[in-house]
């Protein structure tokens, strides 16, 4: 299995080792504001944002934010935990 992340050296998470992980780190605040924008182009109505579909986005906005770091969690060469530097 080929990893695209490591375990950071200092503090908590990952950090990216190939292109994939860059590619995946920079795919997902486009794809947050590409959303964004989409909620704003096609949700305005004559009273503005409906309140219902602005809590439907944050709600799938949650669910792919968890499967985000799901991936890379499964893609890391190591697991998660709070290193000072020193360790491995």
């Amino acid at each position: 299995m080929a990893y695209w992340f490591r375990p950071r050296r200092y503090g908590y998470g990952a950090t990216p080792t190939t292109w994939q992980g860059v590619v995946t780190l920079i795919a997902l605040p486009v794809v947050i504001v590409g959303a964004a924008l989409l909620l704003l182009l096609f949700d305005v109505g004559p009273d503005g944002p409906a309140l219902w579909r602005f809590i439907a986005y944050v709600v799938v906005l949650l669910i792919g934010l968890f499967a985000f770091i799901a991936l890379i969690r499964a893609k890391t060469d190591g697991v998660w935990r709070w290193r000072w530097g020193n360790d491995n």
